[in-house]
Parts: C-alpha cells; sequence; structure tokens
C-alpha cells in the first residue's frame, strides 16, 4: 500500500510558521528548520513575558506611588497601611497615575488618608 501524505497540511502548516518568522534577520526569516526555532523560542518568550509585564508594572506604580507621597511626608508602607485601613478603594494604578498626572488630587487623597 503506497505511503499517503498529507501535503496540504504540511504546507499550511510550515506557511503558518514563515508568516510568523516574517520580519526576522538572516536565514531565520527564510530557512524552515532555523525559522521554526527562532519562532518557537519567540512565542516561548512572549508567554513568560506577558507576565513578566505585569510585574514591572507593578514595581512601576510602587514607585511613583513611593515618590508621590515622599512629599507629603509619608513611606510607601506607612501610606498603603493608612490606606488598607481607612478602606481606600483605589489600586496601585490608579494611585500611581494620579501621582504622576494630578498631583493636586493625589494630595488630597493622602491627606484624606492622614488625617
Amino acid at each position: 500500500m503506497p505511503r499517503s501524505v498529507n501535503n496540504v497540511a504540511s504546507r499550511a502548516r510550515r506557511r503558518k510558521v514563515m508568516k510568523l518568522a516574517k520580519g526576522y534577520f538572516g536565514r531565520r526569516k527564510n530557512v524552515w528548520t532555523v525559522a521554526k526555532n527562532a519562532v518557537e523560542k519567540g512565542l516561548t518568550y512572549a508567554y513568560r513575558d506577558r507576565r513578566a509585564k505585569k510585574r514591572e508594572f507593578r514595581a512601576l506604580w510602587i514607585q511613583r506611588i513611593n515618590a508621590g507621597v515622599r512629599q507629603e511626608g509619608l513611606s510607601y508602607s506607612q501610606f498603603i497601611h493608612l490606606a488598607t485601613q481607612k478602606g481606600l478603594g483605589l489600586n496601585r494604578k490608579v494611585l500611581a497615575d494620579l501621582a504622576m498626572n494630578n498631583p493636586e488630587a493625589f494630595k488630597a487623597i493622602v491627606d484624606q488618608v492622614k488625617g
């Protein structure tokens, strides 16, 4: 019995990977074996870094809040402690945005948490 080969599916699979490799440098963009490895590694990095991005942004928000509350005579940890005691319903993303783009509103929040 002759060997059955599904050439349509194989070609489609290769075309999909080569499309993802578009824009890569050198043989990574046009040689199947090299492109396949490069795309697999790139997708692995993309999966990992979608999670790392959340950690990095949280750290950035904390730094911005800390800089804002230091001007009001508090540390970040003191501010967060007082904010949770008062039941402040704003998350770090919103607080960091206020500290950076609207200092008057942030000062009002800090005064409310202090008092």
